[in-house]
């Protein structure tokens, strides 16, 4: 018994089956050696594990040409169709890769430049991010900001010198202090308000100005953090687009969010839930009718996010965002996991209740059930979920907002 879930390639064989074995079998030769320590390391609620060793499996990744791989060839990548691309994430994800350092950049920011950038910024920052040597971050949420984005209160006053001044805070921010650029919504008109009259900002993080303070996690972990911005200096050419022309450039940004990589998440997913069925049966428990009939939703939720994740991508060079389908996916995905995470934990019955380093399969289930809190919190909770789905799905009217 298990969750595993196989692609109609391997069974229609041909060019596509070719591909994962290439994949495949790179991955069975390269994430070895020093790298094979990053085996299913550094996901979701890991992201601070190995560090130094994963920036250096970026280049690793680079340097075997798996960088890029759905941008344009005349931005450097790779030009790889969305079902290529779908199929790396997936051997990817089967292999054990370890959580990408390089995605904000590769993912979010490197497309984000492509699309709205101007070629002096694609010329400076795309190829170090494809060679891997360039980390970046998201400067989004603070603390009156996060779900409501547009509430944004970080400040950029315009120098003399065309420079801007940048002065506030962002928190949750994923691998800031293993990061050496950040991405920042900032409040470019003081007399604006909501989405209107913000820019878009590439700030270095080696500046004075500049603090970043770790957030201690209930895990142990401390993968995300608070930076602060106390005179921070954005250089007149680090602004993408026009001042006040931020919130279209984040709203880009956030598209690619929920873009071909959600397959790869889906692959992680899938392991976990091996591992509750393993847990289930050393546990005795896996023939109890209620453990069955969950584990079964659970798999089946799993086919469930497959299939709307490609109907979500839809045709071939599809953007994430035009198909309503991608407006559920966010909603459903932290909903699942986050049942899965209490799954775990019942499952494993008294032995949930204690920390033992020494049982790495404990201690899996244990961080699926901790992180697995936060999933239908971050980047949009359940209800600001449910508003998105009704006012721009179904087409209902607005919620009543409160005056700031």
């Amino acid at each position: 018994m298990n969750a595993r879930i196989e692609s109609n390639d391997h069974e229609a064989g041909g060019r596509e089956a070719r591909l994962r074995e290439e994949i495949a079998a790179w991955m069975d030769a390269h994430l070895s050696g020093e790298f094979a320590c990053l085996r299913y390391r550094g996901g979701p609620g890991d992201e601070d594990a190995f560090p130094a060793l994963r920036k250096a499996w970026e280049h690793e990744l680079a340097a075997g040409g798996w960088t890029g791989l759905g941008w344009p060839v005349e931005a450097g990548g790779r030009g790889w169709s969305v079902a290529d691309q779908v199929i790396f994430h997936e051997e990817y994800a089967r292999a054990g890769g370890p959580g990408r350092m390089g995605h904000i950049g590769e993912g979010l920011l490197g497309p984000t430049l492509i699309a709205c950038g101007n070629a002096d910024q694609r010329a400076r920052f795309l190829p170090g991010i494809l060679a891997g040597t360039q980390f970046w971050c998201q400067g989004y949420s603070e603390p009156g900001a996060g779900s409501d984005l547009a509430n944004v209160r970080t400040r950029a006053e315009r120098l003399a010198d065309g420079a801007w001044r940048i002065d506030g805070q962002k928190v949750w921010t994923s691998l800031a202090h293993d990061s050496e650029w950040i991405f920042v919504l900032a409040r470019s008109d003081p007399q604006s308000r909501g989405n209107k009259g913000l820019s878009f900002f590439l700030v270095p993080l080696d500046q004075p100005g500049v603090e970043i303070r770790p957030i201690r996690q209930m895990n142990g972990g401390a993968e995300f953090n608070e930076v602060f911005f106390d005179g921070a200096r954005a250089e007149s050419h680090d602004l993408v687009g026009e001042p006040g022309d931020g919130w279209r450039i984040a709203m880009t940004l956030l598209g690619f969010e929920r873009g071909i990589s959600t397959l790869g998440q889906q692959m992680q997913f899938i392991r976990e839930l091996d591992w509750v069925i393993e847990a289930a049966t050393e546990a005795g428990v896996a023939d109890d009718p209620s453990i069955r009939a969950r584990i079964a939703r659970a798999w089946a939720g799993l086919r469930v996010m497959r299939y709307n994740a490609l109907r979500m991508l839809g045709a071939e060079g599809a953007s994430a965002t035009q198909d309503k389908s991608a407006l559920i996916y966010k909603y459903y995905w932290s909903n699942w996991h986050r049942e899965l995470g209490q799954l775990a934990m019942d499952v494993l019955g008294d032995q949930a209740n204690f920390i033992d380093a020494r049982d790495a399969k404990r201690s899996r289930l244990q961080g699926v059930f901790l992180f697995s809190r936060a999933d239908t919190i971050y980047a949009g909770t359940n209800e600001i979920q449910l508003n998105i789905m009704a006012e721009r799905g179904l087409g209902m009217p607005k919620e009543p907002r409160g005056q700031a």
